[in-house]
Formats: structure tokens, sequence, C-alpha cells
């Protein structure tokens, strides 16, 4: 007995001396300033006032201080990461062929890639890494998407290398994720988590309701009721997965949304799941009942189906953008007859050769054929300095040739998915459009925290009636008022109407820009390319007879401009031999010029070719050759067909405006097309454009402006809505909502209806998806709606918005405006 007792004491004091040890232990450790990892006294380095628990995490803190970034602390307390050993793991970087195929874009001085760094999760890691240049001189520039955890970088090569920059990334704590898959530029892989939770949903809540099943009826059966507590249990077992996996999507969102101080719609959603689960949990413990596993698993399978729904249609949507949606301008081919013609760009081959005149965007991947040209990639880099190319050198997708006409031999079809990345990058959006809220972002800030006090206000009146109803109550209310129809039902409209009006030759950026457009209330046209037209005119010219040279020099000059007039003289012209221009330049709003054989030749205003003023009130354009003037082409506009009658129909619900840079030669003829008291202004350069735009933002209109896209760049970009209208063409303009076929030019106030019907469309969902809500949540607090009910409503209700608002958006599309 003794021997026993002192085993026991001598294992009761080696147990409180362990405890002792590990408690002191636990008092002497603290945490790293950097990454906030605990350490002990022994590990602990101190450095500047602070502590850290490696020498890699006060290399990091020393690298900021000596560039002054010590504010990346001040945004979150310890958000860094320890840094990695990367010794070698990099040295592939060295292999130029392998960097090659990594980078999205490389050219002399400019390189871009994009990094996927997986450590990237609060602000202070987007603050750090957008100012990399600060750390390192040869990075021009780099840009966060913290949603996809990217960041892409662009850099100079002769001043830093992709390996220095990742060893960087690898030595601050953000070590990129660089796989196989960059190296071999596949396509994106599919992301199939959505799958695979659709599908461990489906299978638990096939299980659940069928073990469920039998205790619905009550029924005395001897089986039942001695294994019903083990079934019960095996329900809890299989509803595990739905509830900890498939539903972890809404947990996340609503998380975030929580932490952000916003709340979004997936918070009533994730707070009914977890409350039935833990109601169902209680319910089995406490041999309640066989709790609402079923109805659980059940909510989770219907949700994720509709989201997968969605995704599947808005997948489908993208691929109808990418491939049809931002082609709608021609570019010049050359035939083996050295013959000019229009083609749509997405019929563009490898092997075919296309003329590109000043200002035009290259459409893809070519070989220079002419002997240089200067190539502006700022849609691209953001670098507005032009690079200079030789014959021979390739030309990427996506720059603006600036200079006088090239020729290049393509490479490949075009890269329509990379043209699609610049026409909708973030770098082109507007500012007056961030801080615009959709329709459902405004609805969803309301319509959640309402939610939520009815559901908790339900809950507290039947606390003081029935404890077990009270919770069936709250419950039902979370699940029945579920905002999924209020959340797809302007994204699956919008999506729809993007389409239609794409099928009908009018392409807009993004589904946002139809609600803009539905609160316009000013429209402000473009005269000269806009409702006049260049392909047909009447011209004639007056001044000292041109010789054939001459002609022919003039031909070859206007042969590398865009401008509308200089088109439709170019076409005008009699057809003549190709000639080399030099020192090409087209100066916007004043005119074109370059040397011809040692001859200047120059057109466009009476003031650029140096004309004394002229009083005239036509729309011409002057040529001087080696400065003597020589005379002017004249232009009779000619109208776009069904302008009148258009201009009449829009008057009844918008203010007109007409803004010319002509002189006010036409304002009689333009006085009787357009409708009375509409105001006409002439004489206006780009930049006067630009600030009677201003103006009428200032007396609170809501303006669309409707122009060529050339000199009216700045007036679309300032616009509420800018669309840009096209003939044949290739000039790409990010400064606009949308391109606009000139064919399809009488159509403006179809597509102006159908973005006003497209939001009554989304009103009336709204409405209906409320009147779901209004009975079921009446129901639901009168305690006579099972959560299992509510369930099933849930995503009846949403099958029928997304019904609703497909077939009203194709009704409204088929209606003439």
């Amino acid at each position: 007995m003794y021997i026993l007792y002192d085993k026991y004491h001598i294992l009761f004091f080696k147990c409180a001396s362990i405890l002792h040890q590990v408690n002191e232990q636990i008092m002497n450790t603290q945490n790293c300033y950097h990454c906030g990892l605990g350490y002990t006294d022994k590990e602990e380095i101190v450095f500047d006032d602070k502590s850290f628990c490696c020498y890699g995490c006060k290399t990091v803190y020393e690298i900021f201080t000596l560039n002054g970034l010590t504010d990346y602390y001040s945004f979150e307390k310890t958000p860094g990461a320890t840094p990695k050993d990367t010794n070698g793991k990099y040295d592939f970087l060295d292999n130029e062929e392998i960097v090659y195929r990594l980078l999205e874009f490389h050219e002399q001085e400019t390189h871009i890639v994009s990094l996927y760094i997986p450590h990237i999760h609060c602000s202070s890691c987007i603050w750090i890494l957008e100012n990399l240049n600060k750390i390192n001189i040869g990075v021009s520039s780099s840009q966060v998407n913290f949603h996809n955890k990217k960041v892409r970088i662009v850099f100079n090569p002769e001043k830093t290398t992709l390996k220095e920059i990742v060893h960087l990334l690898c030595k601050i704590g953000y070590e990129p994720y660089i796989s196989l898959d960059n190296y071999e530029q596949k396509k994106k892989k599919v992301n199939r988590e959505l799958i695979y939770k659709l599908g461990v949903a489906f299978f638990c809540f096939g299980n659940v309701m069928l073990l469920s099943f039998p205790e619905y009826f009550e029924m005395e059966e001897y089986w039942l009721d001695n294994y019903k507590s083990f079934f019960r249990w095996l329900i809890f077992g299989l509803s595990l997965p739905s509830f900890l996996y498939a539903a972890s999507g809404y947990y996340s969102s609503a998380w975030k949304s929580l932490k952000t101080g916003m709340l979004n719609i997936d918070v009533p959603i994730a707070l009914g799941i977890i409350v039935m689960f833990v109601r169902s949990t209680v319910d089995i413990i406490f041999d309640y009942g066989q709790g609402f596993f079923d109805s659980l698993t059940g909510l989770v399978f219907f949700m994720l189906l509709g989201r997968f729904f969605q995704q599947k249609t808005y997948n489908f949507l993208s691929f109808e953008r990418d491939f049809k949606s931002y082609f709608p301008i021609a570019v010049t081919k050359i035939l083996p007859d050295r013959s000019e013609v229009s083609v749509p760009v997405y019929d563009v081959a490898a092997g075919d050769r296309l003329l590109i005149r000043n200002q035009e965007l290259i459409p893809v991947d070519g070989i220079l054929i002419s002997d240089n040209t200067a190539i502006d990639y700022s849609f691209v880099t953001g670098e507005a300095d032009p690079i200079t190319k030789k014959s021979g050198d390739k030309l990427f997708a996506g720059g603006k040739q600036t200079g006088k006409i090239i020729e290049m031999e393509v490479l490949s079809s075009v890269s329509q998915s990379y043209l699609t990345q610049l026409w909708s990058n973030d770098i082109f959006i507007k500012k007056d459009r961030q801080d615009y809220k959709t329709i459902t972002d405004t609805i969803s800030r309301f319509f959640t925290p309402l939610l939520l006090i009815t559901a908790l206000v339900s809950l507290l009146y039947w606390l003081f009636i029935d404890v077990t109803t009270a919770f069936n109550v709250f419950t039902a209310v979370l699940i029945v008022a579920c905002p999924c129809a209020l959340a797809l039902s302007a994204p699956f409209t919008l999506g729809n109407i993007l389409r239609i009006m794409g099928n009908k030759k009018l392409y807009l950026k993004n589904a946002t820009v139809v609600e803009q457009m539905a609160k316009v209330d000013t429209i402000v046209f473009d005269k000269t390319g806009t409702i006049t037209t260049s392909k047909k005119s009447d011209i004639f010219y007056e001044g000292n007879g041109l010789t054939e040279e001459e002609i022919l020099m003039v031909k070859n000059i206007l042969r590398g401009s865009n401008h509308p007039l200089s088109r439709r003289l170019y076409d005008f012209l009699p057809n003549a031999a190709i000639i080399l221009v030099d020192d090409f330049d087209e100066i916007t709003g004043k005119g074109i010029k370059g040397h011809i054989d040692g001859n200047l030749i120059k057109i466009g205003s009476a003031d650029f070719v140096g004309v004394s003023k002229v009083q005239t009130l036509q729309t011409a354009v002057y040529i001087s050759i080696n400065k003597v003037y020589k005379g002017k082409y004249v232009f009779a506009n000619s109208y776009r067909n069904g302008l009148k009658p258009l201009l009449e129909n829009l008057s009844k619900r918008y203010e007109l405006k007409i803004l010319s840079g002509d002189n006010e030669g036409e304002r009689e003829m333009l006085k009787q097309l357009v409708p009375p008291g509409t105001l006409c202004v002439f004489n206006q350069k780009p930049e006067q454009k630009l600030a009677f735009i201003e103006s009428l933002q200032k007396e609170g209109k809501n303006v669309m402006m409707i122009g060529d896209g050339l000199n009216d760049a700045g007036a679309l970009a300032q616009s509420n809505i800018g669309i840009s209208i096209s003939e044949d063409i290739n000039v790409f303009s990010p400064a606009c909502d949308g391109i606009l076929d000139a064919s399809k030019f009488e159509s403006i106030n179809y597509f102006l209806k159908l973005s006003k019907n497209a939001v009554k469309t989304i009103k009336m969902s709204f409405g209906i998806s409320l009147l779901y809500n209004a009975f079921g949540l009446s129901a639901a607090i009168a305690g006579k709606l099972t959560p299992l009910t509510a369930a099933i409503v849930m995503p009846l209700s949403t099958i029928t918005i997304i019904s609703f608002v497909t077939v009203m958006s194709n009704y409204y599309a088929r209606k003439k405006a």
C-alpha cells in the first residue's frame, strides 16, 4: 500500500514539474514583429527596438526601413510571412526560353509578367506588392489582383531580371507559385471546385433524405425503434461533408463581408445554414427529434445548383463576348494584286498582309514589312513613349501605330481574348464610374440588414411562446427569404441584354453600361463621321489645278490617315500607284503632313496649311505643297439614312445637342434635319467638346456622347456613356463604353429603349421575388412553414426569376423601338 502511494506521489510531482516547465515556456513566448509567429526568449532577435523570430524577418524589416516602406506595418499588425530559403529553386529562370514563355509581353525596355502569390491576404500585402518599384529600380509598376492573388509586374529587363524579382519576392515573404502550366502556356485551367462541391452536396442530400424518410411517418417498427439513434447519428455524419465542405464558400464570403463592415447577400445564407446545423445537432443529442439535416443538405445542394447554373451561363456569355463582341471594325488587307480590301478582323489568318494606318491598333502579332515605324504600347504597358521598329521586327497585338502607313505580315490569327482584356482593362475604366452603384448593390445594402432584423424579431417573439417553434421560425425566415433571386435577376437580365445588343452590332464593355444607358437624359452627337457618313459625299475642288503627280502625292499622304474626311477624299481621288511617304505626321484637330521625294505636302485646316484667314462656311480640306497653297476640296456632307426620324423620336424623351469641329456652313441644312430647339455648336476643338460635356454634367445632366472615336476621344471618356460609331477602319477606342456598327445608326433609339426595358425587367423580377418573400415570411413568422418546405420554396423562386427575366428580355428585344 505504501509502495503504491509512493509511486503515485512521485508521478504527481513529475506531472507538476512538466506542467510548470510548459507554463514557464508559454509565459516566455513572444510574437515576432514582422510575421507574428511565437518564439522563446532564447530565439529572440532584437533590432531597432523590435523583436523578431528569425534573421529572415529581421532582414525583411531592414529592407522596408531602408526603402521607406515601414508603413507596411501600419495597415495590419504582423502582416508578413516568414521568408523562405529558395537557394537554387529558381535557377531555371536563367533560361531565356523559359522566361520568354512566362512573359505576357516583351519589348526592348518593357517586360510584363503576372505571378500567382498565394500569401496575399490583406491590405498590407497589396500595398507592399504595389510598391516594389521602391525596392527594385528595374520595376516600373506592379498591380495586384487581390481576388485572383496575382501581381502584374512591369519591369525593365536592362535593369533587372525576372529571377531577381522572384528572389526579391521570396526574400520579403511573398514567394510566387510558378508551375509547368505557366511555362507551357496551356489553356486556362477550369476550376472544378464548384462541381466537386455540388457532387458532395448531392450525395449527402440524397442519402440523408433516404435515411430521414421513415421517421416522417412515425410508424412503430422494431428495427426503426431500436436503431433510431444509430440512423440519426449516421445522418449527422453524412451531413458533415455538406456542412463543412460544400457550403464553405458561403462562410468565407460572409466572413469577409463582416470584416469589411458590409453585409452582403451571403451573410443570411451562411447564418441560416449554421443555425440549422446547430439546432439539428442539439435535437439528436437530447433526443428531441431527427433534426433538419435533410433540409440543410437540400438547401446547400439547391444553392450550389443555382450557382452552377449561373456560372455556366456566365461562361457562355463570356465566350460569346470573346469571339464576337469586340470586332465590328474591319482591318485593311492587301491582296496579291496590291489592291486593298476591308475584312473583319477575326477573318485575318497567318500569312495575310495588312495595311496599318496612323493611330490604328495592331490587331495581331506579325512582322513589320515596311522600313520602320514607331509603336505606342501604352494600351499594354501604360508607357506612352513609342518604340522604334525596323523592317523584320516583330509587332505585338495591342500596339498603336504612330507615323506613316506601314505594312505587316500576320504571324497568327487575331488574339481576340487578349484584345478583350485590353478593352475591359481597369486602366480604361472612367473615374466617374468608380462610385457607381448597381441596382443589386443598392437593394442588397437594405435587404440583408432588414432580413436579419426580421429573423431576430421573430425569434424573440416566439421564444416567449414556444422555444421549438422559435428556432423553426428563425431558420425558416433565413431560408425562405434567401436573396438568391435578387442576386441573380440583374446579372441574368443584363447578361442576356448584352448578348442581344452584341448580335445587333452594339458592342458594350460590360453589363453595367446597360444600366447607365437607362439613366441617360441628354444625348450629344458629333457631326463629322457620326451623323454624316464617309461612305458617300459630293466633293469638288476649288483652286489652282493639281497635276497628276501632285494628285498622286496627295492620295498617298491621305492613305495613312484615319480621319473621316481623309478617308472620304482618299476614296474620291482616282486610283494611283503607291509611293513611299517620309516623316508622316497627323496632328489631331488640324491635319496631316509628310514628305514625298523631298516635297512637303500639308492637308488639313486653312491655318494648318498656312492660308490667311478665310471667310467660308464650307466644310473643306486645304492643300499646300512645299508651303505653296494649291486649293481646297469642298465637301457637301451626306447625312446618314434615317437621321431625321431618329432625332425626332429621340427628342421626345431626350435633350439633344450637336457638336462639330467644322464651321457653320451647314447650319441651315442641319436646321432642316434636327428637331426645333436642338442646340448646334460649331468650330469645336477636341478639348472644347470635352469642356462642353463637363458643363452639361455640372448642370446635373446624365450625358451620352456619340462620336467617331477620333477627335472625340476626350468627350467620349468624360461622358457618362460614350459610344463610338465605326465604319470600316480599325480604330480602337478604349475611352468609349461601346462601339456601334455604323450600319445600325438608326437603331440608337431601339438600344436606349431596350436598356430601359432591361431595368424595368429587373425591377419587375425584384417585385416577384419580394412577393415570394412576403408570402414565405408570413408563413414562416406564423410558425406554419417548416425549414424543409422553405428549402424547397427557395430554389423554386430562383428558377422562376431566372425564367422570367430571360423570357422578358427576349420579348423586349423583339419589340421595335
